[in-house]
């Protein structure tokens, strides 16, 4: 059901806790990325922390903005 968590042995279900890194290059400043209240770096790269549920959205909103994936790596907690 909506609002709902899945709670188990692990506790929440992992694919909720998940986060992920993009590194980012290409990124211009456009009408998708004008509705921000910053503009866009002219460097490099860009870092992004996307959860995994939202991966998929994140890779088409950097490809409008007209960016490129060039690395994407899980990010783990030290225990």
């Amino acid at each position: 059901m909506f609002g709902q968590t899945t709670v188990g042995a692990n506790g929440i279900s992992s694919a909720n806790s998940r986060m992920f890194r993009y590194e980012v290059v290409g990124l211009r400043q456009n009408e998708e990325n004008d509705k921000n209240n910053y503009n866009i770096r002219n460097s490099g790269s860009v870092f992004m922390t996307v959860p995994y549920n939202r991966m998929n959205e994140e890779m088409q909103r950097i490809t409008r903005m007209g960016g490129r994936i060039v690395k994407i790596e899980p990010l783990t907690t030290a225990e």
